[in-house]
């Protein structure tokens, strides 16, 4: 099996020596440490030399920081950047995102069981392009007609019944891509959106509130992280914590549950979009956008079987065709759309013009 040559980039001597041990103490994983950078000068020299195939990326650094490495990196030899970042930073975090990094996580420390290298691995595979925050959809695949606001007989015309409690919702399941996707997709909804979005994306416990003052601050809608006991409101979208799992309860408000050990995603899209099949049925739409595994699958199998809409992001605009693959394998989809008309559909569902 040919290794996984990795460059790990930090200022820290012993952050380096951290990272370079917690790999070679995986001999599974195929993980190979070719070089190490003091600096995001020396990351960019090394990237050309080397040509490694996965980069761990520190973000505060001197004579080159790391984003403006990242930057030089995506646009001369595009490689997979994983930022390994201290939670103090992690607003500069998502800003790397957005300059093409693949993902933002904490540190490893010496209890890290494996982690890393796993996540190292499973990132090293990904296909990245030069500039990819600039990444188009391309050439649109066949996808059908729209979806269509929720027809029922006994439906308020208003976004909002007379008890307060919106009438139509939509989830958002994502999770590799998905901080790229999202950007992408959510400035494009109005601030009349007659819908609240709830977003459950993949992310690393300690990122919530700098990823969701990163897509405030992009869109005119309010982003903000899930707060148990709060009622989704139009015009707000509401980001999971991935601390847990965030559900709806019984009463349309906004809830949590803790966790279970076997749990693998978090937050748990399922979780989430089977709560809204319970809570919303027909009234809900659900849209599964780029991402690894097939979390998501079974929740928006719930949604369909409940009369909720289901939508998936095609291939072509998908930094990783996973979780919407599955998901259409599984018959759990409705239309599939390129990125940039998935706005459109959403405000259709919400009886808007896009």
């Amino acid at each position: 099996m040919k290794p996984i040559r990795v460059l790990v980039v930090d200022d820290s001597g012993s952050a380096r020596a951290l990272i370079r041990a917690l790999l070679e103490s995986e001999p599974a994983s195929g993980l190979h440490v070719c070089g190490e950078a003091a600096n995001g000068r020396e990351a960019l020299e090394l990237t050309l030399a080397l040509q490694p195939d996965i980069i761990t990326l520190d973000l505060q650094m001197p004579e080159m920081d790391g984003l403006t490495a990242i930057e030089e990196i995506m646009a001369t030899r595009a490689t997979p950047i994983l930022v390994l970042s201290d939670l103090a930073d992690s607003r500069n975090a998502m800003s790397a995102v957005a300059r093409g990094a693949l993902e933002a996580t904490a540190k490893p420390t010496l209890d890290d069981d494996g982690a890393l290298a796993r996540r190292l691995r499973m990132l090293a595979g990904v296909p990245v392009i030069r500039h990819i925050r600039r990444q188009s959809s391309g050439t649109a695949l066949i996808a059908p007609s729209g979806l269509e606001p929720p027809s029922t007989s006994t439906a308020p015309t208003v976004s909002e019944r007379a008890d307060g409690q919106e009438t139509r919702l939509i989830v958002i399941a994502s999770s590799t891509g998905g901080p790229q996707a999202l950007a992408a997709l959510l400035p494009q909804l109005p601030a009349t959106l007659a819908a609240p979005v709830l977003i459950a994306q993949h992310l690393s416990v300690g990122f919530a509130e700098a990823m969701a003052g990163w897509l405030n601050d992009l869109c005119p809608l309010r982003v903000m992280v899930a707060q148990a006991g709060e009622r989704p409101r139009a015009g707000h979208v509401y980001l999971a914590d991935p601390a847990r799992h965030l559900i709806l309860t019984a009463d349309r408000r906004l809830g949590y549950v803790e966790p279970e050990e076997r749990d693998i995603y978090h937050p748990s899209c399922d979780r989430l979009l089977s709560s809204a099949a319970a809570c919303y049925g027909r009234q809900a739409l659900g849209v599964i956008l780029t991402g690894m595994g097939r979390d998501g699958v079974r929740g928006l199998l719930d949604l369909r079987a409940g009369g909720g809409q289901t939508l998936a992001q095609d291939e072509a605009s998908s930094l990783i065709f996973g979780m919407n693959r599955e998901a259409m394998l599984a018959g759990a989809i409705q239309q599939v759309l390129p990125l940039s008309e998935i706005a459109g559909a959403l405000c259709r569902f919400g009886g808007q013009t896009p």
